[in-house]
């Protein structure tokens, strides 16, 4: 993992019903990061989503939220370990160059 002292994780489930209280405490996690990176420009923010096993479309407003907060913060945003069906709904969204953007330059 390049810059990032702690890997953040997202949980097993992201609903609607659930997101505004998992945004609070992911953005409260990316700014405590962004405040370690400090101001050295191109840290990197890693998260894993291997946990992640039911969602719906929610959970791509909140990567994008948090893919938007890295980078006004000047971090990037790297998502791991994706479940097959989210990076599917990203695309059929339209947003997974977005969220990937190293798949789509390959």
């Amino acid at each position: 993992m390049p810059s990032a002292t702690t890997m953040l994780k997202l949980p097993a489930v992201v609903r609607m019903d659930g997101t505004p209280a998992l945004w609070a405490r992911l953005e409260a996690s990316l700014r405590a990061e962004a405040a370690q990176v400090g101001s050295a420009a191109g840290g990197q923010v890693d998260m894993s989503l291997a946990e992640l096993q039911s969602f719906d479309s929610s959970a791509l407003t909140l990567l994008l939220s948090a893919a938007r907060l890295c980078t006004a913060e000047r971090m990037k945003l790297k998502l791991h370990d994706a479940p097959a069906k989210l990076r599917e709904l990203a695309r059929v969204y339209g947003v997974a160059e977005l969220l990937w953007p190293e798949a789509a330059a390959a």
